[in-house]
């Protein structure tokens, strides 16, 4: 599990994205990257780090569900997740 820390600083700079989306594309459209540059650094989408929605895991994430690649397995086997199921061939 990630430290809390890692998770609230995520969650901060969601919501900071979120806030300056609409002032971020229009600066881009009208080609102002002076102003661009004046925006608060987390301002920008390439900041954020996709994490696990449940412990907060940044490696191995599943993009589809939301989720790492051992979350996934654990929820997948106990059958918690709709229309997962295990492959045989």
């Amino acid at each position: 599990m990630a430290r809390k820390g890692k998770i609230e600083t995520a969650k901060r700079k969601e919501a900071t994205v979120a806030k300056y989306a609409v002032k971020r594309a229009a600066l881009k459209a009208a080609g102002d990257y002076a102003g661009l540059a004046k925006l608060p650094r987390n301002a920008s989408p390439t900041r954020l780090r996709h994490r696990d929605h449940l412990d907060g895991r940044s490696r191995g994430y599943l993009r589809a569900f939301g989720l790492s690649r051992l979350n996934f397995r654990r929820l997948a086997h106990a059958g918690q997740l709709p229309g997962v199921k295990k492959a045989s061939w």
